[in-house]
């Protein structure tokens, strides 16, 4: 039998006292109140835990939010930088497509430069070759057809003036090759230090954005955590209050059983012989017995049938055997639907029947006491194989 019938327990225990199960002195008083003190007692033990439970988790939670808030401040200055990164790209790509227009054109002008030398060589070729083949008859028939000495000297400035000439030429024409294979190399050097720094640009882009997915990844682990806390801080304020509620209703009840003690202690009790007993009260109370000590001694089983007489037999409960067994959250089979079972399929043994004659005799082995539980710490009383008599 469970320990349920909380309202009636301290009157029962008063009666007992009464009757001779226990001396009737202030601390038996507490016997019919220890199981509800301890209950008390463990529920503001369990709110306390709870409290501290709920602390630690607030504190957490108020941890794991300055992290996550810590990584979208990051997260918000990698994204800044990743901004940064794309633009200086656009920039540099725009840049990139400049210069290879301008290589573009400078190849153009190379390519109509080379046909320029082409043809200026050709040319020289063809001069050089004249005056290496005629030159010097040329000159001297210039010079020895001047028709005086003024006329020698201006045709002798005269052909100074072309070999100077053709030196020019030539000079130019090397100049220029050499600059436009200068300009050439030079924005190639260019293209290829932007093609350089723009590979860069990829790999701190790629970095930051890894970054970034990390991050991200970091804040959504980081709101699971926070969202896990304080689902158990939830539960924990939900188990707080209820420890509250229940400690209040255990406040109360220890109170009504006070009161119920000090009535009981007033009430009368019937002797056997004033008892009459139904058809049927023999079968119910011995399929009752089964079903609490069915697998204990002969004592046992005569211990259980006995406070269910000693309920008969007191002014505090029903004054039958049906009435003591189906009173509400009194015996344990009852509610599980267990003595039902037993009814039904008549399991009582020889055992159990013997056992609830004698009781129904007035027979007990436990004095007056009118309850009987599976042992717990504070709670007195007689100890009969696996139950505590009070």
């Amino acid at each position: 039998m469970k320990h349920t019938g909380k309202q009636n327990m301290a009157a029962v225990l008063i009666a007992v006292l009464l009757a001779g199960c226990i001396p009737m002195t202030t601390a038996t008083t507490a016997y019919a109140t220890d199981a509800t003190r301890k209950k008390l007692q463990e529920a503001q033990n369990q709110k306390s835990q709870a409290q501290e439970d709920l602390n630690q988790t607030q504190e957490d939670l108020q941890n794991l939010n300055q992290e996550k808030d810590s990584l979208q401040g990051a997260l918000n200055t990698l994204n800044s930088q990743l901004k940064e990164v794309s633009n200086n790209l656009e920039e540099l790509e725009t840049q990139i497509d400049d210069k290879e227009a301008e290589i573009e054109q400078t190849q153009e002008d190379l390519a109509e430069a080379k046909a320029t030398e082409e043809l200026q060589y050709e040319s020289m070729k063809k001069r050089i070759q004249f005056i290496y083949e005629t030159q010097d008859y040329v000159m001297l028939e210039m010079l020895f057809a001047s028709a005086n000495f003024s006329d020698f000297l201006n045709r002798s400035d005269y052909i100074d003036q072309l070999s100077a000439y053709d030196r020019k030429k030539l000079q130019e024409y090397t100049e220029t090759k050499e600059q436009i294979q200068a300009t050439e190399k030079q924005l190639e050097e260019e293209k290829k230090e932007l093609d350089d720094y723009k590979a860069q640009v990829e790999v701190e882009k790629s970095r930051v954005s890894g970054l970034v997915g990390q991050t991200s990844t970091s804040i959504a682990g980081k709101k699971n955590e926070i969202s896990q806390a304080e689902a158990e801080a939830l539960a924990y304020e939900q188990s707080i209050k209820e420890q509250e509620e229940n400690i209040s209703k255990l406040q109360a009840q220890l109170a009504e059983e006070i009161r119920l003690s000090q009535l009981a202690a007033q009430s009368a009790w019937r002797d056997i012989s004033e008892v009459g007993f139904a058809e049927g009260d023999r079968y119910l109370l011995a399929n009752l017995i089964y079903c609490e000590a069915g697998g204990e001694g002969y004592a046992g089983q005569l211990a259980v049938g006995s406070v269910v007489i000693n309920r008969v037999l007191s002014s505090v409960y029903p004054d039958s055997v049906v009435g003591v067994i189906y009173q509400g959250r009194q015996f344990s089979p009852v509610a599980s639907g267990r003595l039902a079972i037993a009814l039904a399929e008549g399991r009582a043994t020889a055992s159990c029947y013997q056992a609830a004659d004698d009781a129904m005799k007035g027979n007990t082995n436990v004095g007056n006491c009118v309850y009987f539980r599976t042992p717990i710490e504070g709670l007195s009383g007689i100890n009969i194989g696996g139950h505590v008599f009070y």
